[in-house]
């Protein structure tokens, strides 16, 4: 099966990016905004002096991983880089179990790492990209001062 950039990125031209980071600015601050989304729901962005961060939304970390763009360019060409930010086999083990993206859809945790959730093809599902980005960034904002391996209970309200 072939794979090619689309399949690791999506399109979020349509949405509205601060939507998208509204629930995590508690760990991105002000300063940031998105350029680059990932099949599998992380998210890249950019600060105003131009430097480049990595959202890991299963771990919910916040890491810096270029001072700029031109350097996270050529990190970009990095296979080995590439398939660490982007899942690539993942991402292919995904679509070979017939799951597709579409619009406005990404490749989102039924069950997040930081909790319990496994890097398996059965542990995704298509979500809607606002959705998966609010519910996540709630999640971790909850849980981030929890020791490790503490039990949590979660209660969804309508």
């Amino acid at each position: 099966m072939k794979i090619t950039w689309k399949d690791f990125s999506i399109d979020f031209s349509n949405i509205d990016k601060n939507k998208l980071i509204a629930d995590w600015i508690w760990l991105l601050g002000n300063d940031k905004e998105p350029i680059i989304i990932s099949s599998i729901g992380d998210m890249f962005l950019h600060d105003r002096n131009g430097k480049i961060y990595w959202l890991n939304v299963g771990e919910g970390l916040l890491d810096l991983v270029s001072d700029n763009i031109a350097d996270f360019k050529i990190k970009l060409k990095d296979d080995s880089q590439v398939d660490e930010w982007f899942m690539i086999g993942l991402v292919q083990q995904i679509k070979e179990s017939g799951l597709e993206l579409v619009d406005s859809k990404l490749y989102g945790y039924k069950k997040l790492p930081i909790i319990g959730g496994d890097y398996i093809p059965n542990n995704f599902e298509l979500t809607d990209l606002e959705v998966h980005f609010s519910l996540a960034g709630q999640i971790h904002k909850q849980i981030k001062n929890l020791p490790n391996g503490t039990k949590v209970n979660f209660k969804v309200v309508d």
